[in-house]
């Protein structure tokens, strides 16, 4: 650019000797510095301006869908999210508010009270105590409840292993007042995983299978990474997009996501399946601190009262 604006002013010098009329000096380095800024934007190709376009475009628009609209909630639908701080752990209860029927999912132990406290309160019923799987980190609260509320009906994947009043195979479904729960097999983290949906409200209840940017750990309890891998892409990620997902846990003080988030910023799910399995292989975590004691109770205790020593 120097060079070219020095090779200007000598022209314009012989041009002065000869003459001719002559700009200034600064009005030359001016004229030749918005030739040169002409010239350039001429030399960005419409096909570049076009790309750089499409690709915000297509960004605002991945925006867009990611937002989109969620289902409001219906007018008869209860829904209350409820959590542990000892084990991270997300309960939520749900009921129908014209028949009073109630459900609560993953409940723990240490909060039976509380949760059987609110539940009168409110006027509920609780029909059932579910559990999306036999959980290793607590001891889930249905025994106790149970003992607390009689006539609540105890619930668990038959794969499970664990016992309960009453088991649930893929696909079926429980219901409380007009409102109906499907429970879909998501294993992986378990055998025994389900993701519980009510697709009426356009919601889904993911247990450990997947959390909010991260997924249960595999290394233990049946744990398959390939199997969880094709959960979650399978049945999770095949639900309407804007549909809401609560997690049985959250360490970083998320409450809820949904499908569209996953599947674009999950950063384990986001992988291909190979990148996944290595990538959980070589997670190296610490032996869960509860799962002696939280598996053999959790066998048990969603047909019994809670053992003594629990």
């Amino acid at each position: 650019m120097r060079l070219f604006i020095i090779g200007f002013r000598r022209a314009a010098a012989a041009a002065a000797g000869s003459g001719l009329f002559v700009l200034p000096c600064q009005q030359q380095t001016r004229l030749v510095t918005r030739t040169v800024a002409s010239s350039a934007a001429a030399y960005i190709k419409s096909s570049t301006t076009c790309s750089f376009a499409q690709t915000a475009a297509a960004s605002l628009a991945q925006g867009v869908k990611m937002l989109d609209a969620r289902k409001t909630f219906t007018e008869d639908f209860f829904f209350r999210q409820l959590f542990d701080e000892q084990s991270h752990t997300y309960s939520y209860l749900l009921a129908d508010i014209t028949s009073k029927e109630a459900i609560l999912i993953d409940p723990v132990l240490e909060q039976a009270k509380r949760d059987a406290q609110l539940i009168g309160e409110l006027g509920f019923t609780l029909k059932y105590a579910l559990n999306t799987h036999m959980h290793a980190d607590h001891i889930t609260g249905t025994g106790y409840l149970k003992q607390l509320l009689p006539g609540t009906v105890s619930v668990i994947s038959q794969s499970s292993g664990a016992k309960a009043d009453k088991t649930l195979v893929d696909n079926e479904t429980v219901q409380f007042g007009r409102h109906v729960l499907r429970a879909m097999s998501t294993p992986g983290h378990t055998n025994g995983c389900m993701t519980f949906v009510v697709e009426e409200q356009g919601i889904a209840f993911t247990g450990d299978t997947l959390l909010i940017r991260g997924c249960g750990r595999t290394d233990f309890q049946e744990g398959d990474s390939r199997s969880l891998y094709r959960s979650v892409h399978e049945r999770i990620f095949t639900l309407p997009e804007n549909f809401r997902l609560f997690p049985a846990h959250d360490y970083k003080g998320n409450m809820e996501t949904t499908v569209a988030e996953e599947k674009r910023y999950n950063p384990r799910l986001t992988k291909d399946v190979d990148a996944f399995v290595e990538l959980m292989s070589n997670l190296n975590l610490p032996y869960p601190k509860m799962i002696d004691k939280a598996v053999p109770a959790n066998r048990e205790c969603g047909l019994f009262d809670i053992p003594k020593e629990a």
